[in-house]
C-alpha cells in the first residue's frame, strides 16, 4: 500500500528527531517537505514516491519562477535530498531523484558585524537595576563574549557553566559539543543574573526544576525568537533602532571579526565558533582585510594629502 504524503512527512519528522537534529532544522525540513507536497498536489503530479529526476528539475524551475533566492532554493534542495534519502533507505524508492539536481551558486557576502564602540554603547544603556536588565546584560555578554549561536545560548543549562575552569560547555550543531572560555565580564554578568534575577523569573512558573540557564519573563525556557526580541529592545533603549541592524548572529559575526582584527589565530577562532571546516571561518578574514584597507586609506599621510 502506497503511503500518503502526510504519512511520509510524519515519518520523516520522526526520523529527524531520532537522529537528534535541532528543533530549527526539523521545522525547516518539514516545512520544505510540505511545500514540495503542495507543489505536487497543486500541479496534479501525484505522490512523493512518484517523483522522478524530471519532476525534481521541474520543481527547481518552479521555485526560481517564484522568485526564491538561490540560498533558499539550495536549502530546499538539501531538505529534499534528505527526505528522499530517507525514503530510499526505508525501501520506498530505488534512488534519490534530487541527487541529479544542480544546486544554484550563491552570491558570497561578507558577514555583517558592528564596531566595537557600537557594542560598548549597547552595554552602557542596559539598566541592570532590575531582573530583566541583569538577564539581558548576561545574554549580550554571552552572545558577544563567547560567539554563540542563538540556539546554543537557549540550550545552555546551569550545569554547563563551569566557574572553576572559566569555561562553558556549548551544545553545537550536529550534536557537536565544545568548550568555550569566558572572560571576566561574562562570568560576572552570568553570576549576577543567577544570583539576583533568575530565581525571580522562576517564581512565575511551575517549572521549578527548570535547568536551562536563560529564562523568559514567565519563568520558562527562553527561545531564539525571545532572544531576538530582547536584542531589539536593547537597541531601542540605546536609541539606535533606526541606525543599527543587529541580530544575535550579527553579534557572533562581530565576535569573530573583532578577535581577528585584534590578532587572534584563525584556527583558534574556528574552534571557538564550532566550525567543522576552516573555510567557514575564513570568510571573517575578508571582513578584517576590508577594515584594514579602509583604515589604511584614512590614515596614511600620502593618501590623506591626495584627498
Amino acid at each position: 500500500m502506497q503511503l500518503r504524503n502526510s504519512e511520509i512527512i510524519d515519518l520523516f519528522t520522526e526520523y529527524l528527531e531520532s537522529i537528534n537534529r535541532s528543533t530549527h532544522t526539523i521545522s525547516s525540513y518539514a516545512n520544505d517537505a510540505i511545500n514540495l507536497v503542495a507543489f505536487l498536489e497543486g500541479e496534479g503530479l501525484g505522490n512523493l514516491t512518484d517523483v522522478t529526476d524530471t519532476l525534481a528539475r521541474y520543481y527547481i524551475g518552479y521555485l526560481a519562477d517564484q522568485n526564491y533566492t538561490n540560498k533558499t532554493i539550495a536549502r530546499k534542495i538539501s531538505s529534499a535530498r534528505t527526505l528522499f534519502d530517507f525514503l530510499r533507505n526505508e525501501g520506498y524508492l530505488e534512488y534519490n531523484p534530487f541527487n541529479t539536481v544542480i544546486i544554484p551558486k550563491q552570491e558570497k557576502k561578507n558577514p555583517k558585524f558592528i564596531y566595537e564602540n557600537e557594542i560598548e554603547e549597547l552595554f552602557k544603556h542596559i539598566d541592570t537595576g532590575n531582573a530583566k536588565g541583569l538577564r539581558d546584560l548576561a545574554i549580550l555578554e554571552v552572545l558577544y563574549g563567547c560567539g554563540l549561536r542563538v540556539s546554543e545560548l537557549c540550550e545552555l543549562k546551569m550545569i554547563d557553566v563551569d566557574y572553576s575552569q572559566n569555561v562553558m560547555l556549548v551544545h553545537g550543531k550536529g550534536s557537536k559539543d565544545r568548550y568555550v572560555p569566558m572572560h571576566g565580564k561574562v562570568i560576572e554578568a552570568i553570576k549576577n543574573y543567577e544570583k539576583y534575577a533568575r530565581s525571580e523569573f522562576l517564581l512565575r512558573s511551575e517549572e521549578y526544576d527548570n535547568s536551562y540557564l536563560f529564562l523568559n519573563f514567565k519563568g520558562t525556557t527562553l527561545t531564539p525568537r525571545g532572544v531576538r526580541k530582547i536584542i531589539n529592545t536593547i537597541i531601542e533603549d540605546a536609541g539606535q533602532s533606526g541606525n543599527l541592524n543587529l541580530t544575535p548572529h550579527t553579534l557572533r559575526h562581530s565576535f569573530a571579526t573583532h578577535l581577528l582584527n585584534n590578532g587572534a589565530d584563525l584556527r583558534s577562532v574556528q574552534e571557538l565558533l564550532g566550525h567543522s571546516h576552516l573555510s567557514s571561518t575564513q570568510i571573517y578574514t575578508h571582513v578584517s582585510k576590508e577594515k584594514l584597507k579602509s583604515e589604511y586609506m584614512k590614515k596614511h599621510p600620502r593618501s590623506r594629502k591626495k584627498e
